[in-house]
């Protein structure tokens, strides 16, 4: 009888861990999406924007070419923020 107990027990506690790992990798995963749209949001809403004009029977130049204009600025933006080891000690190479 105690032998069941403590397997019913020992399952429990592999399916809580399961589940712990579980939720980690999703925030995670969440995380990494919240990182990238901010990066990136303006160039995806102007992209979607464009299609939806295209699709629509509209002219979506003007949203593609805003969508082109955020993709430039998040470039720079991105090699902008490039440092080493140099940087972060304040000695720039």
């Amino acid at each position: 009888m105690i032998k069941g107990r403590l397997k019913n027990k020992s399952r429990l506690k592999q399916f809580g861990q399961g589940m712990t790992e579980y939720i980690i990798i999703v925030a995670l995963i969440a995380i990494a999406a919240i990182a990238v749209y901010s990066l990136f949001g303006k160039t995806v809403k102007n992209q979607v924007s464009g299609m939806a004009q295209e699709l629509s029977g509209g002219d979506g130049t003007a949203a593609q070419s805003a969508a082109a204009t955020a993709a430039d600025a998040a470039a720079s933006k991105a090699e902008g923020d490039k440092g080493g080891l140099g940087d972060y000690t304040g000695q720039n190479k």
